[in-house]
């Protein structure tokens, strides 16, 4: 640390010259983040300071806590849902892991998981100690339940099925797997990060949320497709016990027991969330999700006008093609097959899409 401070000009100079480094959204067709809605923005300053994780100091912020799983849970279809704002899926996802382990107590725990989990369940399996079965996936890239159903023994303390996979866009077939763990009688949780927040404002969308029985859990994103500021999930669990099994004593905090994972939680991304919800209502994100699906299918026909096939037809808007090579400039990423993988997010316009198909068109010349 240096001896006397340093001018604030200086500083923002300096901050001003590393922020030039950071990419801007403009090519980035990789990231399931987006840029933050304007109110949101506005919200984290008014909310700067507030402290989720004590809670009674910050009673309004707390308030908006449970409006916003309040709302979320409204959405996917479970009325008084206990739930908290989290970092986001990875913590949501390590949460649920969590529930499950307290709900079954065996000798040697495992968790089966689709091929397409997202990597964060390689998280919560060490931390916890937890044997991770890996289920293969179909031919559309789904995960397979008559595999998985093999998979699950006296041990298994929770299934998981994806809501919109990270790489290639699809959903598991929830129904069945919902079946399958009241049947097995194992906490499914769903990871819906991203989907969570597109496939209730699309027509036709597979079910996947508390309509049914068996699903005891989901991780929804806000911070994705809610265009909030970052970090902002949530967890929602269908019975309130299943959170309060987490609890532990904070004796000298305005609240004298947590479930949550942090303990100091910002509160500006949460009230910035359930801001973003209110002013664009259902109609709102049913317009901003039906745009992101029609530039992906746009994205679809040019790909496949070069001769780029789509690897599986996708649910949500992320898609993945059989395409080696990168136009310059531009950010995608890859698949661990290797697949070209974009993502239409609400900042990637109608305008980008053409110009990527365009440089797409030039590299073929």
């Amino acid at each position: 640390m240096r001896t006397a401070g340093c001018p604030e000009e200086k500083i923002l100079s300096f901050l001003s010259s590393q922020k030039a480094k950071d990419r801007c959204y403009r090519k980035v067709l990789s990231s399931m983040c987006t840029l933050p809605h304007p109110l949101a923005v506005k919200v984290q300053e008014m909310f700067i300071e507030s402290n989720l994780g004590d809670p009674g100091l910050f009673q309004g912020t707390a308030e908006i806590e449970t409006l916003l799983t309040e709302e979320l849970g409204s959405l996917l279809h479970l009325s008084g849902v206990c739930g908290y704002a989290t970092s986001g899926g990875t913590e949501s996802n390590i949460q649920a892991l969590r529930i499950a382990r307290k709900a079954k107590p065996v000798a040697s725990p495992n968790v089966v998981v689709p091929e397409s989990a997202h990597f964060s369940f390689e998280k919560a399996c060490d931390l916890l100690g937890l044997e991770m079965r890996t289920v293969p996936s179909d031919g559309r890239y789904r995960m397979d339940v008559d595999a998985a159903e093999r998979f699950i023994d006296d041990q298994t303390i929770a299934l998981v099925g994806i809501a919109g996979t990270t790489e290639y866009g699809v959903v598991d077939p929830i129904e069945r797997l919902a079946e399958l763990a009241l049947e097995r009688q194992v906490h499914l949780h769903v990871d819906a990060a991203f989907g969570g927040l597109v496939l209730p404002f699309l027509e036709d969308a597979p079910v996947f949320d508390f309509r049914l029985d068996g699903v005891a859990s989901i991780s929804v994103d806000p911070h994705k497709m809610g265009m909030s500021t970052i970090p902002v999930g949530c967890l929602l669990t269908r019975e309130e016990s299943m959170l309060c099994a987490l609890n532990v004593d904070t004796p000298y905090l305005t609240v004298k027991k947590e479930f949550t994972l942090a303990g100091t939680r910002p509160g500006g991304a949460v009230v910035g969330a359930w801001a973003v919800l209110q002013l664009l209502g259902r109609d709102g994100f049913t317009r901003i999700v039906r745009e992101c699906m029609d530039r992906t299918r746009l994205l679809i026909d040019g790909m496949e006008g070069y001769g780029y096939p789509v690897v599986v037809e996708p649910e949500v808007n992320v898609a993945a093609f059989e395409c080696p090579n990168t136009p310059e400039g531009w950010q995608v990423s890859r698949t661990r097959d290797g697949h070209m993988r974009i993502v239409c997010m609400p900042h990637v316009s109608t305008q980008a899409i053409e110009n990527f198909l365009h440089d797409i068109g030039e590299m073929n010349v």
